[in-house]
Order: C-alpha cells, then structure tokens, then sequence
C-alpha cells in the first residue's frame, strides 16, 4: 500500500486539578500488525485545544496559577512522562499566573505578572518525516497543578495523519523509537 491521503483522528480527555486523567484513541482500524503485510500509521500534526469542558467558549480561570499539562503515548501511563520515555510522542502544557493575587492568597496590585504561555514538550512541528505508529490504542494523559475555580479542563487534539505498509526500514525505525 502506498501512503495514503492524510486524514484527522481526534481525541479528548478532561482534567480536574487534582489527579492525572487519561483517554483512549482506539487505532484498530487503521493499524494491522498481521503476518503478511502490515498497515503503520504515521502523526505529521498535532494541534491541541485547551478549554473549559462544560463549554469551549468559558474563560479557564484559577486563583493564583496552574499549569494543565497533556501528553499523547503509545503506552497507558500513571502520571506525566519525561520526553526520555519512549512512549512518548507529544507533551505540551499551558501556564498560567494570575498577578492579582499573591502566592500566599493575599490580593496584590501587580498586575504587571499576568500570563499565559503555550509550549510543546516535544514539537511535532519539527518532525521530518512525521511520528511512525505501529500500537492498536494511543493515550491522551492530562493533569493540571494549581486551583483551577471554573471546573473541569478537556484537552483535546486533532491528528493529521497518514497510513503506510511496513517495509524492513519502517519497521526498523518503529523498533528504534518506540518501546
């Protein structure tokens, strides 16, 4: 099979705060590891979303600060990963400080300190070639430090992604990059 036209596959998972949330993106119909040929996936893009998960238009708001934290992994996970795990594929998080209010909880007037930044961990926009796939069920790991007083937070990202037939040199890379 050549490469295929690129397709989007989608996931969320929703964060409390409090404890590290996890999904599933079921891959079986796109990955076949069989005897005779095989079918890869390969990740060219990720683009996540951050947002209240009652609504996608409510403000995420916290008291002082938070950091809410995502991953994608071809293994089930505990807890956020270091980009040295071989699981990993993607990690980003999206930070948060609220000037307004000091560290203690007491109010302050500087409101010269607000922020909000976005990063990836692990910049799919640098990959060559895109991320070669070859598990039945990716994970969407998510966890958040901090008080977050609107509720709830769903991750959610959006894969372009293509398929391909195993050769010996795909299935070589495959072995090399993942566990």
């Amino acid at each position: 099979m050549a490469k295929s036209d690129s397709f989007f596959i989608r996931g969320s998972v929703d964060t409390n705060g409090s404890t590290y949330a996890q999904g599933e993106i079921d891959l079986g119909s796109f990955v076949n590891l069989g005897t005779k040929s095989s079918t890869l996936l390969r990740i060219h893009n990720i683009s996540v979303q951050y947002a209240d998960a009652q609504n996608p238009v409510d403000r995420i708001s916290d008291d002082t600060g938070n950091n809410i934290c995502f991953q994608l992994t071809t293994q089930s996970q505990a807890a956020i990963v270091y980009a040295t795990d071989k699981s990993l594929i993607s990690s980003g998080s999206l930070q948060m400080y609220n000037g307004q209010i000091a560290e203690d909880g007491s109010a302050a007037a500087d409101f010269a300190t607000a922020f909000v930044t976005q990063h990836f961990d692990v910049a799919p926009q640098s990959w060559t070639k895109g991320y070669l796939v070859g598990v039945d069920t990716l994970f969407i790991g998510a966890d958040a430090v901090g008080t977050i007083t609107s509720g709830d937070v769903k991750v959610s990202l959006v894969l372009e992604c293509t398929l391909e037939t195993a050769t010996q040199a795909n299935s070589v890379a495959l072995a090399l990059s993942q566990q």
